[in-house]
């Protein structure tokens, strides 16, 4: 299989462009603020987007996504545990999507 020239510009181009975000990202994170009002909000910019992005699936989603939901905000309570409640929501909405659809 050949790829064409501009495929692969294409393809270093974006990669050029995400590495330099990234990297300003990393070069402005010592110049924001550590404390206040600011720094506060910055805190939770994380949580905002994540509801942001899990909202509309609860809302027009299957009930799949509301059980789903529902043992990831458990495990999370339960064990503090950000990482382990991710992956018992994806694994949760996986299984009761096979479940539910057949």
């Amino acid at each position: 299989m050949l790829t064409s020239p501009e495929a692969l510009i294409a393809i270093l181009g974006m990669a050029l462009v995400t590495f330099a975000i990234k990297a300003g990202g990393l070069l402005l994170a010592n110049r924001l603020p550590s404390d206040g009002f600011a720094a506060a909000w910055l805190r939770h910019i994380p949580g905002a987007v994540l509801a942001a992005l899990v909202a509309p699936a609860l809302v027009t989603g299957s009930p799949a996504e509301v059980i789903a939901a529902a043992a990831t905000g458990l495990v999370f309570i339960t064990s503090r545990n950000l990482f382990a409640a991710m992956a018992a929501g994806v694994a949760t909405v996986y299984l009761a999507r096979l479940l539910l659809a057949g």
